[in-house]
């Protein structure tokens, strides 16, 4: 079998204990300071220089945030702005992004783990190699140990930029319809990310930062698997190793993500929810019509994906250029959604913010009596502060690849601006004239 929750835990102790870690400081940014806005200054991030991450893109866009170790969550981004080039100011986009659980149920019904509260997965920081955080700077995190008094420095954050292909790409058209003018632009992204061991498995919690204002949160399973989970009799696992004797047990891993919006520097955003019905051809029309409605969620909601359904986190308080309200929109990666617990059984929660409601399980800060997950959360209260919590399954079936060492799985999801800037950002100067009207500078 696997190793029990008390082995599982001394393991992870022991690993924490015996990371070395080096006292260097880190420095302030992952690349070449960005250049303050002269009309405007962006006011001071309110962290320590060692704890602020500032990082002008190549193509204009500045990320700035700071960041904290928490020993269940691991790293939190705070205070996240976003600067496109033509925007005097930072917009506020998150006031906190975190982890929210790991939870890891195996098939055969008899183990099922926390990672985060019951593991203290934050207390498993790896230290990283320079060959990991290519270009970039590797900061050091100080862990203090949930169980002793003392702690250790881990090099275990890296910042780094790394390009991602096409930011767009149009190739413009003659009033005669010839080929004109080319336009192309490769994006850029700012990666932090840091390792964590629980136990055999590694998790890679990666924030990948775009310069047109995207923002991926990623997990990824790597390490190894079990070897307790190597006596698969029930039925529940898959041959591993010569023949069928050996067989990795199966599990899922549930992972939660918690969203703090604060758009324009207000947590007071609100949610909407939108739905696209395609109906069939009207008399005398040639071909399908798709309607798209929108439901304004003012209470709190455990919600569930469907085919043509998206969510927004819309600004109290901002507009961009063209007078729209500004937005983030839910943009969910591919899940396999675990309904065994009932805090599993939603792919995103809408929740009034509650100080104590910091974890989807487990939750350890909240007095006796409040509900300790998130699925009890949701109690009809009003939304006037709303926290996103957003849950990604995958459900591992293990294969003869997984070893050795397993090949990383990813899970997670995207916020993508919706109205954040009037036009895209990264526009060429020659097409900036064209909002609202075509016009391909040909």
């Amino acid at each position: 079998m696997r190793m029990n929750r008390m082995s599982r835990a001394r393991a992870r102790t022991a690993l924490a204990l015996a990371v070395a870690g080096l006292a260097a400081g880190a420095t302030a940014g992952a690349g070449p300071a960005a250049a303050q806005p002269k009309a405007a200054p962006a006011p001071p991030a309110d962290c320590s220089a060692a704890h602020r991450i500032e990082q002008k893109l190549a193509n204009g866009t500045t990320w700035r945030m700071c960041w904290r170790h928490s020993g269940m969550a691991g790293i939190v981004l705070e205070d996240v702005s976003y600067q496109p080039p033509g925007e005097a100011r930072p917009i506020t986009v998150l006031n906190s992004a975190k982890l929210a659980q790991i939870h890891v149920p195996y098939d055969d019904g008899i183990e099922e783990y926390a990672d985060l509260t019951d593991q203290y997965f934050g207390d498993g920081l790896l230290n990283l190699t320079p060959g990991e955080c290519p270009g970039g700077t590797i900061r050091t995190v100080r862990v203090p140990d949930a169980r002793h008094s003392d702690s250790t420095d881990v090099k275990g954050l890296c910042t780094t930029t790394r390009a991602r292909g096409h930011a767009y790409h149009l190739q413009s058209l003659k009033p005669d319809m010839s080929l004109g003018k080319l336009y192309q632009k490769q994006g850029k992204d700012l990666l932090v990310y840091a390792v964590n061991k629980v136990a055999w498995y590694e998790y890679i919690t990666e924030w990948r930062f775009q310069d047109d204002g995207t923002i991926h949160m990623n997990v990824g399973a790597t390490g190894s698997l079990a070897p307790q989970s190597y006596d698969a009799g029930d039925g529940q696992g898959w041959p591993i190793g010569k023949g069928a004797k050996a067989k990795a047990l199966s599990h899922s891993h549930n992972v939660f993500w918690r969203l703090n919006f604060g758009l324009d520097g207000s947590s007071k955003g609100r949610i909407e929810q939108y739905d696209s019905k395609v109906s069939p051809p009207a008399p005398g029309k040639p071909a399908p019509s798709n309607k798209t409605t929108r439901t304004k969620v003012t209470k709190e909601l455990a919600g569930d994906a469907k085919n043509m359904r998206w969510w927004r986190v819309v600004s109290a308080t901002g507009k961009n250029k063209d007078g729209h309200p500004r937005s983030y929109e839910l943009v969910p990666g591919p899940t396999a959604k675990y309904p065994g617990r009932g805090f599993t059984k939603h792919d995103v929660y809408f929740t009034q913010y509650n100080k104590c409601e910091q974890y989807a399980s487990g939750n350890p800060h909240c007095p006796d009596g409040h509900p300790t997950t998130v699925d009890k959360w949701v109690n009809g209260q009003t939304l006037t502060n709303p926290v996103v919590w957003v849950n990604i399954g995958f459900h591992h079936i293990a294969r003869d690849e997984d070893q050795q060492p397993m090949p990383v799985h990813w899970q997670g999801f995207s916020i993508a601006p919706r109205d954040v800037t009037a036009m895209n950002p990264l526009t060429p100067k020659e097409l900036a004239g064209t909002n609202g009207q075509l016009d391909e500078g040909g």
